[in-house]
């Protein structure tokens, strides 16, 4: 699975606007500074987010952008489904609407196992989660081998 520079990038301007002291608005410059992304790229991905209904925004000298519901009722599954779609695809198709024949049969619940994990994991971590550094158990206890660190 890869994770697009998109959906990092919304993620982060999500958890920006998460840590927010005073949860009002912030400027998309600010974010854009404070977590190194390109501001006319973040422009665009808070667009969509706002379109997807996980941010709110106000224009003037006292605008910018805020979370539109409370950090913990946020995934990060939804901001990811908001600026790049289904978290899982194969050929930009859903794994139901897949049919495999013969020795690639057995494909199809290998796909459908996969985005099962997938879901469980990123509909299990909210923004809030991530912002206070307290990600589920069972999420961390993904983490404790040695061997989910290194790239085979």
């Amino acid at each position: 699975m890869r994770i697009s520079a998109r959906a990092d990038y919304a993620i982060r301007a999500a958890l920006q606007l998460t840590a927010s002291r005073d949860g009002g608005p912030i400027k998309a410059e600010a974010i854009a500074d404070a977590q190194d992304i390109p501001h006319k790229f973040l422009e665009g991905i808070l667009n969509d987010m706002r379109r997807g209904g996980l941010v709110l925004s106000r224009r003037g000298g006292n605008g910018g952008y805020r979370l539109a519901k409370a950090a913990e009722s946020i995934t990060i599954a939804d901001v990811i489904r908001t600026v790049d779609g289904p978290l899982v695809s194969v050929r930009g198709v859903r794994p139901p609407e897949l049919t495999y024949t013969g020795p690639a049969e057995s494909l199809l619940p290998l796909w459908i196992a996969l985005r099962s994990n997938v879901r469980e994991i990123l509909e299990g971590v909210s923004l809030a989660d991530v912002a206070s550094a307290q990600l589920p158990a069972s999420v961390s206890a993904l983490t404790i081998t040695p061997d989910a660190w290194v790239n085979p």
